[in-house]
């Protein structure tokens, strides 16, 4: 089932025993940090404080923490369904319907898509009170301070939304926001992002100010697809309504030309100036490292709308795994059928929490000629976000990617390092501290597939060590006979 907005996902976790209410009043300043952590490493529920010092609004966190949460966040009872309907959606624009009943079952899905897009409503929730003039005051708002050396507080979970000055183009993503000052923040926009993408032009186009809003809290498939790593031209919101099989109802802000989600808990009317920079950071960061200082754009408020008696959603990133591990493995059955559709060797996907999303993909694949491998290290390191991917496994269909444990064995056992490891140089993340120089590194490659003679191989490759399937059926039913 979809849900409205976040206060309905609430009361749906609340009555599946998945979250926990804390009356004991807690400081926004790390306490609420450690108390997350922990609860996130052990598996445990969403977090909902009641009593934030200092503060009036209640803080939940952990709301994706689990992957069963992070499925009903979307509506689903698995992420793997994610797999299946990108499949049926890519289905209709790779294999045009050619029977009747294709053609209608086709037309159904086409209108039901069609069903599911952004709609424009006059008033909404999130308008129930606005804050303008002498009133506006981040430091109101319960942001947190999450690791001891961070630069200040942070708004750790909101989804920002900019229209590309050239072609009004809307970008919805998850970028963090360092609290300067009542009235100005820090726009955490990494380089390789859509949001920054807006900025830049801005900037070619000599404009005063680009106008941005940032909304802290709305129903969680929205706050989910902040983070999807979707293209320049596609409208993440659309794409919520499609997962949701609901449209996602937006009101316009009342003093910027944007619109956001209508049900949203807080939304922060602004603008950023091209061309002005303030230090941001140090920020304890998803890599489990600290995001050092460095210069990011200014956000500059001019409303707070809420809803009446708003309810304050953070996230609290560290050493992995953290929340964004399980909001990143959802993204990775999402992206898989996507992948397919250019890559069809590709038989699966993995992207660990110990490789923070880009730094590590394993990938299981058909191998069929001379050089297969290499073509697909090369292919995923030129589609989009993946660009940025340091590591990238690959390893024979046969072998399970989510199997950790098989994946290193086939590593070691398979690869000549002289041969089977391939160097390439590109760009890097933002937060990758590794490489040399900022924003630009070297990337890995290892091809951990067996090798024959469409290899150059001249050796014969030895077969694994399995039982025959008979002896394996007769020990399972003889089992109890022996003893177990």
């Amino acid at each position: 089932m979809p849900f409205d907005d976040l206060r309905e996902f609430i009361e749906f976790l609340d009555l599946k025993g998945e979250l926990k209410r804390i009356h004991t009043e807690v400081d926004s300043e790390l306490e609420i940090s450690e108390i997350t952590d922990r609860c996130v490493k052990t598996s445990g529920p969403a977090l909902y404080f009641e009593n934030v010092a200092g503060f009036s609004e209640p803080v939940v966190t952990n709301l994706f923490g689990t992957h069963q949460r992070m499925a009903w966040a979307l509506g689903i009872e698995n992420t793997d369904q994610l797999t299946d309907k990108v499949k049926d959606l890519l289905g209709i624009v790779q294999n045009p319907p050619k029977s009747v009943f294709e053609k209608l079952k086709t037309l159904k899905d086409v209108v039901g898509v069609s069903r599911t897009q952004p709609k424009l409503v006059k008033s909404a929730p999130c308008q129930e009170v606005i804050y303008r003039g002498p009133d506006l005051d981040l430091t109101k708002l319960p942001n947190l301070k999450c690791w001891p050396m961070d630069g200040g507080r942070y708004i750790t979970l909101p989804i920002v939304i900019s229209k590309d000055p050239n072609s009004g183009r809307r970008n919805v993503g998850t970028y963090r926001m360092q609290v300067y000052n009542h009235h100005t923040a820090g726009m955490h926009w990494q380089t390789h992002k859509v949001g920054a993408a807006h900025y830049r032009a801005s900037e070619t186009l000599l404009n005063t100010k680009l106008e941005v809003a940032v909304v802290i809290g709305c129903d969680p498939t929205t706050m989910w697809t902040g983070a999807l790593p979707l293209p320049p031209d596609m409208d993440e919101l659309a794409v919520s309504g499609v997962i949701r099989n609901s449209p996602v109802k937006l009101v316009k802000c009342t003093t910027i030309d944007i619109e956001v989600p209508a049900s949203s808990e807080i939304v922060l009317e602004g603008y950023v100036v091209p061309g002005e920079l303030k230090t941001e950071g140090p920020f304890g960061d998803h890599t489990g490292y600290y995001s050092l200082e460095d210069e990011y754009p200014v956000f500059h408020l001019t409303a707070i709308t809420t809803r009446k008696n708003p309810i304050y959603p953070a996230t609290v990133v560290g050493r992995p795994p953290s929340e964004d591990y399980f909001m990143g493995k959802a993204i990775e059955r999402l992206m898989l059928p996507a992948l397919q559709l250019t890559l069809p060797e590709i038989v699966d996907i993995n992207m660990p929490a110990e490789g923070v999303f880009h730094n590590l993909i394993i990938v299981s694949m058909k191998k069929e000629y001379p050089g297969h491998t290499r073509k697909v290290m090369n292919a995923i390191w030129g589609l989009g976000l993946l660009m940025l991917v340091k590591t990238i496994i690959v390893v024979d269909d046969s072998v399970d990617v989510h199997n950790l444990s098989e994946v290193a064995w086939r590593v070691t056992s398979n690869i000549n390092p002289e041969s089977d490891v391939v160097f390439s140089e590109g760009p890097v993340d933002d937060l990758d501290h590794s490489s040399s120089k900022p924003k630009y590194g070297s990337k890995m490659g290892i091809d951990a597939t067996i090798k024959t003679q469409l290899d150059g191989r001249d050796r014969v490759w030895p077969p694994d060590v399995v039982m025959d399937p008979k002896i394996v059926e007769l020990v399972n039913k003889r089992w109890i006979e022996y003893g177990f």
